[in-house]
């Protein structure tokens, strides 16, 4: 099977579900966008993400009910192994769970470390809304759930667990140096989505079951503010994916909102991101990290470090894939 390392840098997906529908510009567009309403996620899986998105969107909902129906697609599909139910277990054969949501407003939910639960999602969604807090963990956030009415479920599927013994058969013991090799091609990781609505406000979402065969206890970037996700309403929202750890270290969906507000493009201020990472981080090369943006105008951008990330984009005159400029083929 082709490794993960490999398939970062062999080269970039092809396109995948591209379709164009004129349905009767509501503003302008631009080459990046410009069309609101819109909604943006990563990989190809953000594709049914998106269309579930749009449903509430195109019916002039709020995007922070878009973003949650979005992500709770993969979330549910088993053969999505990078998100909720079917995601690939723990070095201990446990699949954990994080997740975050973000509205235009400041308001955010977090829950990590979720077990049992299919759509961490929705109880983050609930954290935001029900509690004081911004972010509950482990058996405290599956209480929580419990308490809230979700139902506990077995996410393990029988072959993400014949395919964590066989990894663990192979290993002599579990290393606690990171390893983009420990996951196929087909691990295509968080998604993270950011819409805005027709009434210009942008939320976002961010769901994983996080890096394969992880230590017990890891919890990556996705469930992080200002790591995973950041959203701010007068400036836009951007979300990570790919090795956790690197975007956590550079604080980099803050750095790109940031950087907008500041006058940078979406694109622009996730291509900075990046070079951030690479300026800051060795061994940089050996990840893939992949940002995508979205600023008030619904002019959206991304970037990221190996070739090979895509993202997913829906507004009334697009629907389809685009891939993102990556700064070790600019090099």
């Amino acid at each position: 099977m082709t490794s993960r390392r490999s398939f970062l840098v062999k080269g970039s997906l092809a396109l995948a579900g591209i379709g164009l529908a004129k349905q009767g510009l509501s503003s302008v567009g631009t080459e990046n966008g410009g069309n609101i309403p819109v909604v943006i996620s990563t990989w190809n899986h953000g594709l049914p993400a998106n269309e579930a998105a749009w449903k509430v969107l195109s019916k002039g909902g709020h995007s922070l009910d878009a973003v949650e129906a979005g992500v709770r697609v993969p979330e549910a599909d088993p053969n999505v192994i990078t998100v909720g139910k079917g995601g690939i277990p723990d070095a201990e054969g446990k699949v954990t769970l994080d997740a975050c949501i973000m509205d235009e407003k400041g308001r955010a939910g977090c829950v990590t470390y979720l077990q049992h639960i299919v759509h961490p999602i929705s109880v983050a969604r609930l954290v935001m809304e029900k509690t004081p807090h911004v972010m509950l963990s482990g058996k405290g956030a599956l209480k929580f759930a419990l308490e809230n009415g979700f139902k506990k479920e077995k996410l393990l599927t029988q072959k993400r667990k014949e395919e964590w013994k066989k990894w663990k058969k192979e290993q002599n013991k579990f290393s606690n140096k990171i390893n983009i090799e420990n996951v196929s091609e087909d691990n295509h990781d968080t998604i993270g989505m950011l819409a805005i609505d027709k009434d210009g406000r942008i939320s976002g979402a961010c769901t994983t079951s996080g890096m394969g065969y992880k230590m017990p206890g890891r919890v990556g970037d996705s469930p992080i503010i200002g790591a995973g996700l950041f959203v701010d309403g007068e400036v836009g929202g951007a979300v990570a994916t790919g090795s956790g750890e690197l975007v956590m270290k550079t604080v980099g969906t803050f750095l790109v909102v940031e950087l907008m507000r500041n006058g940078m493009s979406p694109s622009e201020a996730c291509e900075e991101a990046v070079k951030r990472i690479a300026r800051k981080i060795p061994d940089y090369e050996n990840h893939q990290i992949g940002y995508i943006a979205l600023n008030k105008k619904g002019e959206y951008g991304s970037f990221c470090i190996q070739p090979g990330f895509n993202f997913a984009i829906k507004n009334e005159v697009k629907t389809g894939m685009e891939d993102a400029e990556a700064w070790l083929k600019k090099l």
